[in-house]
């Protein structure tokens, strides 16, 4: 005869000397989990490398700006120069002709890029780029008078000179730090997912609950990450690696924005018979920023990780202490049991089958 699971045990009665048996059931695992769900810790590594991969499209964006005529590059750049009106002193009567900067030999418009200028006419768009050049500082004045035809001269603002000598140095420096900025934003795509874990430390009361669950006590898989070690080994140095990455890329844009806006100052407010026209790229100051602001908020991420892991942590290990539940001993069990091979509650607990002994009379 079978009995079903409600049915007497294998050693009590039965009718005759037929045998009892018990047959498998299946039973749901509800007990705690030991450690974090495996789609939470995909999501949050999902989450990390995608910030620092859309901070460093921009970044990158930023870097390729103004390189040549093509869509989103030829309207992407730090200052566009207008001299289209410019007022040549050795032409009399400038304000009559059409086009005044074609006359000298001056292009209408000038671009800058992190690589280079690119130059053309309004009715034409950009006709010729420069030749990228690694640590390139622009300088209008020595372009506006290589390109001046013979005989003609203009002239510029006095006050030009002391903002191109420092706009040489902060050039150099924005060059470089946009360049690793867009380095360590490709780096941190891949490396960033590594800080989390699904065993960081403040997950030792749910390992000690499922340890402790039912009328048992014994260690529910491995136990959580050492504070002290995941937090010196793995959460600070990726903390580390996000903060000096995050920082990289606001500064390269601050100095982007801040040099810029000076060069556009000096040329707007220069001599206004001059009519040189200036202002900063709108669109390569938002690549810049949203660049940023992507890499900050990674930063952000990563810090509240890691004070989840030293707070969080500190905090879940006073509780069992408080608790009575000596958690150091159901690590070294744990370790002992992985060591040897035996299989923890909550390798049983994956299994769907749990069948029962057979007993035969």
């Amino acid at each position: 005869m079978v009995d079903g699971p409600d049915s007497t045990n294998g050693s009590g009665s039965g009718s005759g000397s037929g045998a009892t048996r018990k047959l498998p059931f299946f039973r749901s695992a509800n007990g705690p989990l030991a450690r974090r769900r495996a789609s939470t810790v995909h999501t949050h590594r999902i989450i990390r490398s995608l910030l620092y991969l859309l901070a460093w499209i921009f970044v990158l964006l930023v870097c390729i700006g103004n390189l040549s005529n093509k869509p989103v590059l030829r309207s992407t750049y730090f200052l566009y120069l207008d001299l289209t009106d410019i007022i040549p002193v050795s032409v009399p009567n400038a304000v009559l002709i059409n086009s005044i900067a074609r006359s000298i030999g001056l292009h209408d418009f000038y671009q800058v890029g992190l690589w280079g200028f690119c130059e053309g006419y309004n009715n034409a768009g950009i006709t010729s780029c420069s030749k990228p050049k690694s640590l390139y500082a622009f300088n209008p004045v020595e372009i506006i008078l290589s390109e001046l035809l013979a005989g003609a001269s203009i002239a510029l603002p006095s006050d030009i000179e002391d903002p191109l000598k420092l706009a040489r140095i902060a050039s150099h420096w924005m060059f470089g730090l946009f360049i690793a900025a867009a380095v360590f934003n490709f780096i941190m795509i891949f490396i960033s997912p590594l800080a989390v874990s699904s065993r960081p430390p403040q997950t030792i009361k749910l390992w000690a609950a499922a340890s402790t669950n039912g009328t048992q006590s014994t260690p529910a898989g491995q136990p959580p990450h050492r504070r002290r070690t995941f937090i010196w080994l793995r959460s600070l140095p990726m903390l580390f690696f996000a903060f000096f990455t995050a920082l990289v890329t606001i500064v390269a844009s601050a100095v982007a924005t801040v040099m810029f806006e000076i060069f556009s100052t000096v040329f707007t407010n220069a001599d206004p018979s001059l009519n040189i026209h200036a202002h900063v790229g709108t669109q390569m100051l938002v690549f810049m920023w949203i660049a940023s602001g992507f890499s900050l908020i990674a930063f952000i991420v990563q810090f509240g990780s890691c004070c989840a892991s030293c707070c969080g942590g500190h905090k879940a290990r006073k509780q069992l202490k408080s608790q009575g539940i000596d958690w150091r001993e159901m690590e070294k069990s744990s370790v002992a049991d992985s060591s040897t091979g035996r299989s923890t509650s909550v390798d049983r607990e994956r299994q769907h089958v749990e069948p029962h002994a057979v007993t035969t009379d």
